[in-house]
């Protein structure tokens, strides 16, 4: 499905407790393969930096429950400078699509220095819209999303579920390189996001699968949870 010729996806979010994790996890495990990219079975580490403009667009969109919105953040695996990608997430009511170009050490840094002009000579549409943002609604970084993910896939319906735990946000530093980099975990009390995508279907017995449990579907964004966090932080 698209729209707008971006390819859409199905995005279900979900709180759990860890109950409920070990006994989806022994479930999916038999049907579904580990994401490769995970190098035990505790999965691997998302550092995404977030950015947001003068109005807080990226926040109150989401307060609001605006039916087409987006964000942009710069994301990094294992806070590791071998691949660095700047992406747009947008919303489309129960849909998103994601739009990302790579970005060298060089750039991010740039990027994080306030320097955006190399984005216009990128061919990238994501680099250009970034800039352009920038130059009209002062866009720029505003937080650090950070948490570990655990993720199971499965090729029909190009599936993908996964575990996100350890939910923190950036204190003082959002380059994730700097030395002083700090992070503060968010309370969730012993509950975690479970997260369910897929493009045009999910096989039915998977969707049974996870609908086994005790869940409550929610408009959950950790973006949202690490402001207020850092809000919460900055008023103590």
């Amino acid at each position: 499905m698209e729209y707008l010729g971006h390819k859409l996806r199905h995005e279900y979010k979900f709180y759990i407790n860890t109950f409920l994790y070990h006994k989806l996890r022994k479930r999916l495990s038999h049907v579904l393969q580990k994401d490769p990219n995970m190098k035990d079975d505790e999965g691997y580490l998302i550092s995404s930096i977030y950015f947001d403009d003068m109005y807080q667009s990226a926040m109150n969109d989401k307060l609001n429950g605006t039916r087409f919105r987006k964000k942009y953040r710069i994301r990094l695996y294992d806070r590791n400078d071998r691949i660095i990608k700047l992406e747009c997430k947008s919303k489309y009511n129960h849909y998103i699509s994601k739009e990302w170009a790579p970005l060298t050490r060089e750039e991010y840094d740039s990027i994080l220095n306030g320097d955006y002009e190399f984005l216009i000579s990128r061919k990238e549409e994501v680099c250009r819209n970034l800039y352009a943002a920038h130059k009209t609604k002062v866009l720029r970084p505003v937080t650090v999303v950070e948490y570990q993910r655990e993720a199971y896939v499965h090729e029909y319906g190009n599936v993908r579920i996964t575990f996100d735990k350890n939910i923190s946000a950036s204190i003082g530093s959002l380059d994730i390189f700097d030395p002083d980099y700090e992070l503060v975990g968010v309370n969730l009390q012993n509950m975690m996001v479970l997260e369910v995508k897929y493009d045009d279907y999910i096989p039915s017995h998977i969707w049974k699968l996870i609908q086994g449990g005790t869940m409550i579907q929610c408009a959950i964004s950790k973006y949202v949870m690490c402001r207020d966090l850092n809000r919460k932080v900055r008023i103590l």
